[in-house]
Order: C-alpha cells, then structure tokens, then sequence
C-alpha cells in the first residue's frame, strides 16, 4: 500500500505499521479483549468482544479513544467517516478540538476559544497541477467573551448538519453548522456574544443588533437578538445578549445580501433529513432534502440552503441567482426548508450476457486458471484482501455458468460459500466483532485502519455483499435470513444503516447524503478534511446491495442499494471526473482526480503515483455495477487519452482494468488492446483473464450503455452498437415477468433467469434466457486498498521553486542559499521499532546562522524534503524547524510538523510542510532575525530501517531538499 499526501496533517500508516501499532497497544494493555460470546445471526453470528491481541478505535498514539459527546448525546451511535467527523473522533492526543471541517460553502475548526469559520475562494495548486486545495484560512472566531473551553465536543446532529459545545465551567457556547448552510446557529452563556477577526474589519453596516462586515474580502452578516447591539473595537466585536442565549452568523454572496440573510438569521435549523423515493416504473429517483427550523424570535420560517452541483443539476425547484465557490465547483442557493432532485436510475445487471464472439475453449481454459488454483485466494487474510479474492470468484460463477461447466460453477460457489460462512461464523478470527463503544461491526483480520480507524468499511464489506449476492442468485435458501443472509445484512447495516430506531450502528455511516458520496477515513483528522480515493469501491458496495436485495426480495434494501447509487455515481462524474469542466479549478492539469478531499483533490492515490494505478483506482472492481461510468462515454474517452498520452500512447500498470474501461467507451480497441497485449500481462489482484476476456467480447458485441433509456427494474440495460440495440434483464423473481423500457420496447423475462434480446425494433417480443437457476452448491503486487490512515507526499515529485527566503540542505549539516554541488543520500537512522512521533531521535540537523531578515506578515516555515525507505515498510520521517532569532544560542520558538509514512517502493517521496500540517508550536510569535539562527531536523518518528534524504541536489537534478523560511 502506498500512501499520497495532500493537505493532511499526518502521514498515514502502512499496514505493517498499523500491525506494529496493534502490537504496542497490546502491549500497553490496551488491546486486549474481555471473554467473548457470539451474538447469534441466522447460522451465523459475530463476537461481542474483538480477538485478544487486536485493536479497536484508537488515537495516533495507539490508545483506545471514545466518542467526544456530550453526556446527553452518551450512548448514542457515533457518526464516523463524515466531514465533521474529526469532532468525534479524537484523533490525535494533543488536539481535544477538531481538525479543518470542510461545510461548503464555509470552513469551520474548533478552538478553546470557540469556532473558526472561513470561506477559502481561491484554490491553491501544486507546483506540478496534481493536487488543488482551497484550504481553511481563518476570517472569524466565534465564541462567548472569556471562553477558554478544554475542549469540544459534539451535543447533537442531523443528516448533515452537527453541533459542536464548549463549556469551561463559566461559559458554554454551541454552533450548529452543516453542509450548505451558509449560517451559523450559535448558543452562548456566560458573557458577551463574542467574534473576533483575522483582520480589522470593515463594517459596512451597523443597526445595532444586525451588523455586516467584510473581513479579507469576505462578507458577513452578524445577528444578535432585537434590542442588542454590536459593539466593534479593533478586531473584536461583542454584543450584550441581553438575557438572550442565542446569535447567529451568515456568509453573503455580497453586501447587497444582508436585507435578505436577515430574513432568516433567527430561524435556527434544528434538524436535517434526507429521504428517497425510487419509482420503478418510470426508472426515476426522487430525493427530497428537508430542513427543520426554530425561530428564536418572531414566527419565521424557513431559511436558505446552498446546493451542490449534482443537486441544482437534478432540482426541478427554483433557485434564487445566489451563489458560493467551493472545492466542488459553484453552490447556487435555494429559498426555502426543503428541496427535490430527480435523478434517471440506469440499471445494475448481475452480469453480462452471454454475447460475445470469443473463443469458448480459450475463455474455459482461462476460467479454470482460478477455479483449479492450488489457493483461489491467494493467501489472503484480512477484509480487504480476502474481499478482492470473493470479488474475482463472483465474477467468474457467471461465465461458468454460461460455458455449461457446472461443475466449475459449483466448485467456485462452493469456495465463496466457504468462505462467507468462515467469516460469518462469529467464532473469532477470522471473523467479525461488534464494538459497542463506536457501534461498529469490526472484521479481523482487519486492514487498512479498519479497525484503529474505522477506515473504509464500505470498501471492504462491498466485496463481501457482492459475493453473497451472487451466491444469492443461484442458492435464494442459503441467502435467507435465517441462513446467512442475517449477516449479510448487517455488514451492510454497518455501512449502510437506514433504519433510524436502530440504536446498533449510526445513519449512514460512510455515506454523505447532501454531498452525494462516501467519506473513507473514520476520523477525518486531516487538515484537508475527510477523503475518499476509490469511488468505484464505493459504487461497489451499493451496487451489491442492489444486487442481494434484488437476489433476496428485499425490497427496502434493492432501493437503498438504487439510492446510493444513482446518487453517488452522478456525484463521482462531477468530482472525481468533472464530466462538465465546471469543477476542477484552472491551473489543475488532469481530467480526473484519484482522490478527493473535503479541500479539494488530487490526481494521486494513497500508495502510488502510476498514472495507470490513479486512473484505475477509480473503475475497480470492474463488474456489472460498473456501467455507470458509460453514461458519460466522452468523458471516460478523455479521461483514458490523456492515460494513454502520459504512458507514450499505451496502458502499463493494470492493463486489464483499464481495457475494461476502455470497453465501455470505445469497445473495438479495447478489443484491439487486448489482442495485441493479452499474451504479457499479469491480471490485477481482483481480476482474471477469464472476466476480462468475457468483458471486452461481450461489449465488442453489445456495444455502449445507452444511458437515456431506462426500464421498470433496477436490474435491465440497454446497450448500442451503431444502430444495433440490445436490451438485457436479469429476473430475480420466480415467476416470469415482463419488463417495459422507455423507448418502448417490452421483454419478457423468464423466472430467475437473464434475457437479451439483439435487434429488434421496439414493438415488443421475448429473448431467450442465458442464465438458469442453478442448483444449490457446497461450499497481489500491486494494492489497491483506498485506506485514508492519514496522507503522505506524492512519489512523482517535482522540484521546488527557487525563492530568495530558500535554504537547501547540504551533506554534512548545513543549510545554503543555494543548490548544492551534487545530490547524495544522507542517511536517517532507524527508529528502532519504537514511536518517536513529536521527539527527535538521533535527528539529521541542518543549520545556518548570522541570518537577518523581517519577518513576514502572515507567513509561514515551508519546506520539501525528499525522502525514500527504499523497500522498507512502516517507516515514518519526521521535521522539526526551529528559530533563534537573535543568536544568543537559545532557541526562541519551535515548530514540530506531523510525521511523514514513507512508502515500501525506491524512490524519492515529497514530504511537505503544506502537506503534512503543523502539529505543535512552542515559543514565542515569528519575529525579526537580527544575527539569527535556524535549524531544521529530520528524524525517524517510527520504524526499523534506515532511510534517506536527498541533499546536495544541483539546478538541474530537481527534487531538492529545501527550507524555506518566512523573511524578507
């Protein structure tokens, strides 16, 4: 696994080193577990205590951590993986706040005096155009006069809104803050109302309790009760609330705005709900987004709400011409408590048909490589891994099927089988494990922070769901509740949960309603906020359970699976595709992005910088979930030109996921890759040659998805090729039914069977079944894991920009104002297998002295080491700087930046100040050097093996380690 470092604060574990991280915590006592029993599911069950030796949610030191909740919020279930989630989640020790929480169209982090709020509108892009971030930046602090809170906590939430509290034992204060709120609802006790600023403001209007002002370049509407007023000194601005506990604060489009925010300041929104409704028979989803207002005074109604792109482009209600920048392009904003959208549903198939012209020998013989495997799954041990095995096995039950090979089918259902039921056991490891604390279902052996982080359990489980699902369709007994489809249920609970009175997992975990996507990390301590890089695995985990709800009768959750789906596929075209160029910022130089950020995003994933790998992340696993990425077929044939432009006109990396992709946008040269490259290639860990094969014939046939077309079932697509059509239904039910599409054409589909029909003239008729019910059946080099531990520099650097204010590092310890005479490799000594996170140990330290400069308005230390473990796992550098600003040999302030995880492939990695985020200052404010001193270090903060760094690097060899400091 290789991690990718935006504009998080700390750099992110590798597995061995979660695995070493496991194993201290242990050791401390902390790991173990108490005598477990299995809570019984059906045949199954799980464990109510985790294995002994494992770990459960823990802080970056590796001690166990518990929801930050106020006592009225105690016991209820934790909302992890969301934007705010940081609130929760204390993820590291020394932060009892939050980390950056990105809002859209505002930006909030969490004080001891209050809440920062700002509103960042322009973008800042890497010198490379990789990555783009409009980062938090302070305009405002809001609070109560004299508040010194030790720490935040969370006193209540909603679907996408949350309140954080601050209590010191003479004040409280809360802030109920949301996505596309363009309002902050505050509850103050103790004092004045009490906002502060960045910089002087400017008051552009005064009315005693209502006050606008514009802080840097920004405007804000500021509401405190009817017959209070504002009172401005400086950069404070307080307001006796008059025996009132409550104000308000609004960002505005502009100054014009103020009248219109007044309107609404006092109607406090006390609660959010989103709610879908699929209408099979016209192939539509309607969401409906519904805000709960209180007025604090008057008899007010309603209030503002900014919407997304994927929202304002499927609402059919009116919009005012108001509007925000946000990392997702622009938020143009509605009037009223509530709002639709209306999205078309294109359908998920089982499978594909058995269309193709290959060769059915060759596709046999392909199939058999896997079936006929000494290990089927590889070795495989953890969630991940053994999901990616149950994933390539599913895909395979189909294609046997249709090659009449029975016996390879139920041998392969067999295995999956197997294996489920090893899983869902609940005798242990391997095996799943329910945390009451954080109201989670845990699998161990787990990976990726699935545990220590609750990283990433849509990804995983996905895996799991889709393989039941597929047993499902050829065994309906074995999926029964009362078998083991109890516990395929609750895996997607975990993740999934809709049911409000089910205290045993929050609502929704990894899914963000308002944004329309997943959230991977389960604490989103960064400083970019929460992430998500392989959306495809997402789209994998809904699809499944469109799948199994479809496979079991589970109607209620057929359309879960048909909600989170439509909605986030048309959400990743948006952010991660940006089909519509109205997203990406200019100056960010790719088409696609592997990751995105509550900030923004980057054309990089968390373990590698191949370009074949940051585009394939987001199409695997390719199934028959995957069609969705052909309702834009321009977009994926862009996205795959500039692949191919950047790797001399060809695929490398994953050649056969990316074929795939290429199929579904242009299936001839697919075709034609494949046959030019079939010979050379090792398949992806969750691919075959037999799937891949079987795909890109089969579209060779079918053609392309034509999305405009839907049908009366979730489970039907349409495809053409030239003036060619081909409709395709699978039916799940047991008796015969007949589909009806919308370009008129109706199919009649036989029980428990797929049916396509090639041709015909939309009049009507019947195609003939290619898959039958089946009888019941007994029984990686290259990662691709989408783990948000924490994120870590780009292992394709480029070379830092020459500045008057640069310092190069050189061999031997000096710090010059220029490059050096040759790049060398200047050693970092093992951290000998203990965690140094905070503290130099036996540091690399570069110094220059006689520096005099003026320190810089608002600057701030940079810098760009290059640093590489070779094959070494589990390593992590860390960099202090520190300033004697008069040379008296005593060092007058220290700044200590998060750590960096290095990944186990040679090669230079970019560890940055920007990227990896302060985490402690200790000294005095930046001020003038007269005769200074300043001095970095770099040290191993974790690990068992050396490392290096790049120092001495000339002009023309790039990638030189450098210091810059904020002088003139």
């Amino acid at each position: 696994m290789k991690l990718r470092s935006l504009r998080g604060p700390t750099a992110a574990l590798t597995t061995l080193a979660l695995a070493a991280a496991a194993t201290l915590t242990a050791a401390l006592g902390a790991g173990s577990a108490a005598a477990a029993t299995t809570v019984r599911v059906g045949l199954g069950g799980y464990s109510d205590a985790r294995p002994a030796g494992t770990v459960g949610p823990s802080n970056s030191d590796g001690a166990p951590v518990t929801p930050k909740v106020t006592a009225r919020m105690a016991g209820q279930a934790a909302p992890t993986n969301d934007w705010w989630s940081s609130l929760i989640y204390q993820r590291y020790a020394g932060n009892p706040y939050s980390e950056n929480l990105y809002a859209h169209p505002m930006t909030f982090k969490a004080q001891a005096a209050g809440l920062e709020v700002g509103y960042p509108t322009t973008p800042t892009i890497t010198s490379d155009g990789r990555q783009y971030d409009y980062t938090h930046t302070r305009d405002l602090t809001l609070g109560v006069a004299g508040l010194n809170s030790p720490d935040t906590k969370v006193d209540g939430w909603s679907d996408w809104t949350v309140t954080p509290y601050w209590a010191d034992g003479a004040h409280t204060f809360s802030a109920t803050v949301g996505h596309g709120l363009p309002y902050v609802f505050a509850h103050a006790t103790g004092g004045a109302a009490q906002v502060s600023t960045a910089s002087a403001p400017t008051v552009f209007s005064n009315q005693g309790s209502v006050l606008g002002i514009t802080v840097g370049g920004h405007s804000y509407g500021l509401f405190a009760p009817t017959g209070s007023s504002w009172n401005v000194s400086g950069s404070t601005l307080t307001a006796d609330l008059g025996g009132k506990d409550y104000y308000s604060v609004a960002l505005l489009p502009s100054t014009a705005d103020l009248a219109q925010f007044r309107t609404y300041a006092y109607n406090f929104v006390t609660d959010t709900k989103v709610g879908w409704a699929y209408d099979q028979a016209a192939g539509k989803l309607t969401t409906t987004f519904t805000a709960t207002t209180a007025a604090q005074e008057g008899t007010g109604t309603g209030t503002l709400l900014a919407l997304y792109p994927q929202q304002w482009q499927a609402t059919p209600d009116a919009l005012t011409g108001l509007t925000y920048t946000s990392p997702r392009g622009t938020m143009k904003v509605r009037q009223g408590a509530s709002f639709s959208t209306v999205q078309t549903v294109t359908g998920v198939l089982p499978s594909l048909p058995d269309a193709g012209s290959y060769d059915r020998a060759a596709l046999g013989g392909y199939l058999h490589q896997v079936a006929d495997a000494s290990d089927p799954f590889n070795g495989a041990t953890d969630t991940y891994w053994v999901g990616k095995a149950l994933g390539q096995l599913a895909q395979l039950v189909p294609i046997a099927d249709q090659l009449g090979d029975t016996a390879a089918r139920d041998k392969l259902l067999g295995l999956i089988k197997g294996k489920l039921q090893t899983w869902f056991a609940g005798t242990g490891s391997p095996g799943f494990a329910y945390d009451s604390t954080w109201k989670t279902l845990i699998g161990y052996p787990a990976s990726y922070g699935t545990d220590a982080e609750l990283n990433d359990h849509h990804f995983h489980y996905g895996y799991f769901v889709q393989a039941a699902a597929t047993v499902a369709r050829y065994d309906t007994a074995w999926a029964a509740d009362a078998q083991w489809g109890g516990m395929v249920k609750l895996l997607a609970k975990d993740a999934a949960n809709t049911d409000r009175a089910d205290a045993r997992f929050p609502w929704l975990r990894n899914f963000d309603p308002y944004a329309g996507h997943g959230w991977a990390s389960g604490h989103a301590g960064f400083a970019a906020g929460n992430n998500e890089e392989s959306s495809s695995e997402s789209l994998n985990f809904s699809a499944g359970l469109l799948l199994f709800g479809a496979a079991t009768g589970d109607t209620a959750l057929r359309d879960l699976g048909v909600y989170l789906y439509t909605t986030e596929a048309n959400a990743v075209q948006q952010y991660w595709f940006d089909a519509d160029h109205q997203v990406f910022p200019a100056g960010f130089q790719h088409s696609t992005v592997g990751m995105v950020w509550g900030s923004g995003a980057a054309y990089s994933t968390w373990w590698t910088a191949a370009p074949g790998m940051i585009h394939g992340i987001n199409f695997l696993p390719v199934t028959s979930g995957s069609l969705y990425l052909a309702r834009r077929k321009d977009d994926l044939a862009a996205n795959l030109t500039e692949l191919k432009a950047g790797n001399g006109g060809a695929f490398t990396d994953w050649r056969d996921l990316l074929w795939e992709a290429e199929a579904l946008t242009n299936p001839a040269a697919a075709k034609a890759d494949w046959d030019a490259g079939n010979a050379g290639y090792t398949p992806e860990e969750g691919e075959s040659r037999a799937h891949t094969y079987h795909w890109i014939h089969n579209l060779a046939t079918l053609g392309t998805l034509d999305p405009a077309t839907t049908a009366d079932t979730p489970t039907a697509a349409v495809f053409a090729n030239g003036t060619t059509r081909t409709h395709v239904v699978h039916n799940y039910t047991t008796t015969a039914r007949t589909v009806r599409f919308s370009d008129g054409y109706t199919l009649t589909v036989p029980a428990r069977s797929t049916a396509s029909e090639r041709g015909t003239k939309p009049d009507g008729g019947t195609g003939g079944a290619t898959n039958s019910p089946s009888p019941s059946a007994s029984a990686s080099a290259s990662p691709s894991p989408s783990a948000s531990a924490s994120p870590s520099p780009s292992a394709s650097p480029s070379s830092p920009q020459t500045r008057t204010d640069t310092l190069y590092l050189q061999p031997g310890g000096t710090l010059t104002a220029g490059y050096g005479t040759g790049a060398t490799g200047s050693t970092i000594p093992s951290g000998g297998g203990a965690n140094h996170d905070g503290t130099p140990y036996q540091p690399l330290t570069y110094t220059l002295s006689h520096l005099t400069g003026t320190a810089r308005a608002g600057g701030s230390t940079d810098f760009d080491l290059y640093v590489d473990a070779g094959s070494s796992v589990a390593l992590a550098q860390q960099a202090r700087v520190s300033y004697d600003f008069d040379g008296n040999g005593t060092v007058d302030r220290t700044e200590t930046y998060r750590y960096f995880a290095t990944d186990p492939v040679p090669g230079w990695e970019r560890y940055s100040a920007t990227a990896a985020g302060l985490q402690s200052t200790t000294g005095a404010p930046l001020a003038n050097l007269a005769n200074g001193t300043v001095t970095i270090e770099i040290w191993p903060a974790l690990g068992s093996a050396p490392a290096q760094l790049r120092t001495g690097a000339t002009q023309s060899q790039g990638s030189a380690s450098v210091l810059r400091i904020p002088f003139d």
